[in-house]
């Protein structure tokens, strides 16, 4: 668990966030990112945003704990059309061909959330973990036109959304690489 400060930073980070933000976190410990990862869903149920979470099965389990613990029902959110979660390697297979993201199939996919969302709640914000896994696949050009993609479709639908690496396998790629995908994003979310 994070310190005091440590919380407080990243719950007054995300209170912060614009409605076209594109926002990245390299993280070295998993609990520290699940506290950010309910800290960013958190602050969008309290402003009565619809939150969209692609994920790996890991991550939304202990997403679902947390925020349950937290006095959260996911079952309610959900059925209030506020909460939809969805599996990062299902989402990738939806759009992704030879290697290579088909950016309609992409555009496709994301608006249909989108429009889900949006059936009941006018802002959403969206976590997604999809550029996590082509990254640790090494498939860093198609990780990165993702991000570019992600950042056109936040601008264009106006949401924030909040992308995560994990450290170890992100330090495998070539630092011109990791550059290139800070600067694919409006904003980084504080080192913890």
């Amino acid at each position: 668990m994070q310190s005091t400060q440590q919380q407080e930073a990243i719950e007054e980070f995300w209170q912060h966030i614009s409605h076209c933000d594109h926002v990245v976190q390299v993280y070295e410990n998993e609990e520290a990112f699940l506290d950010t990862l309910e800290f960013f869903v958190s602050e969008g149920f309290r402003k009565n945003e619809a939150v969209i979470i692609i994920a790996t099965p890991e991550h939304r389990t202990a997403l679902a704990e947390r925020l349950e613990r937290s006095g959260i029902s996911v079952a309610a959110a959900a059925s209030r059309g506020q909460f939809i979660v969805r599996d990062a390697r299902s989402c990738l297979a939806r759009f992704m061909f030879d290697g290579w993201p088909a950016e309609s199939r992409f555009h496709e996919m994301i608006e249909e959330l989108l429009a889900k969302a949006r059936e009941r709640h006018t802002t959403v914000r969206a976590f997604g973990e999809m550029v996590a896994l082509l990254w640790d696949e090494k498939l860093y050009r198609a990780t990165m036109r993702l991000e570019h993609m992600w950042t056109q479709l936040c601008q264009r639908e106006s949401f924030p959304l909040f992308c995560a690496y994990p450290k170890a396998s992100f330090d495998a790629g070539d630092p011109a690489d990791h550059r290139e995908v800070h600067n694919a994003h409006t904003r980084t979310c504080p080192p913890l």
